[in-house]
C-alpha cells in the first residue's frame, strides 16, 4: 500500500476496530454479595429453601424506595415491590408473603408504617424492619404489637440497610 503523502507513514485499518476488554470486577459495588436466602420459612409464608428471601419494601420516598430496592436486590434478594401506601403493602404482603417488610412510619395515606406493622404481624405473621426518621420513644411503644426485628434511623447507608436486613432475616 501506498502512502497518501510521501514520506508519511502507511497505516493499515481494520474494517472494524478492536476493542480491548479489561476486566472491570474493581469497579463493582462494595456490597455486592452472593444472594441471600431466608433459613426457615414462617406460617403462611411460601418461602422455598434455595430462593432469595422475598423482601417488601414500604417507603413513600421515591428516590429512598428506589435505592433500597437497588441495593437490596444487588445484595441478592427478591424485591416483591416498593410501597408507598399501606393499603398497596397490604396488598403486595397479602399475595407475596414476604419474608421480611423494610417500613418507613409515615407513609402516603391515612395509616402509618406502625398500623400497618401490626396489621401485617397479626393477620399475616409477618415481621417488620422500621427504616425510619420517626423511631422515638412512642413510636417504638406503638410499634411493640408488631414484633419488629429492629429499628434503622434514617439518615442511613444502603450497606446499613443489606446489613440490618441479613440481620433481621437471621432473627426472624
Amino acid at each position: 500500500m501506498q502512502p497518501a503523502i510521501p514520506g508519511e507513514p502507511v497505516v493499515t485499518q481494520t474494517p472494524f476496530p478492536m476493542a480491548t476488554i479489561e476486566p472491570i470486577g474493581h469497579l463493582a459495588p462494595l456490597h455486592r454479595s452472593q444472594p441471600v436466602f431466608a433459613r426457615d420459612a414462617k406460617p403462611g409464608s411460601e418461602e422455598r429453601p434455595g430462593e432469595p428471601a422475598r423482601i417488601l419494601i414500604v417507603e413513600d420516598d421515591f428516590l429512598i424506595g428506589l435505592q433500597a430496592e437497588t441495593a437490596l436486590a444487588e445484595a441478592g434478594f427478591h424485591v416483591i415491590g416498593v410501597a408507598v401506601s399501606a393499603d398497596e403493602a397490604t396488598a403486595l404482603a397479602a399475595s407475596h408473603q414476604p419474608a421480611l417488610v423494610v417500613m418507613d412510619v409515615r407513609l402516603s395515606g391515612k395509616r402509618d408504617g406502625i398500623d400497618l406493622a401490626i396489621e401485617l404481624f397479626r393477620d399475616h405473621a409477618i415481621r417488620c424492619l422500621f427504616a425510619t426518621a420517626h423511631a422515638d420513644a412512642l413510636a417504638r411503644r406503638r410499634a411493640e404489637p408488631a414484633d419488629p426485628l429492629g429499628w434503622l434511623q434514617k439518615p442511613y447507608t444502603m450497606a446499613s440497610l443489606v446489613g440490618m436486613v441479613r440481620g433481621a432475616l437471621d432473627l426472624s
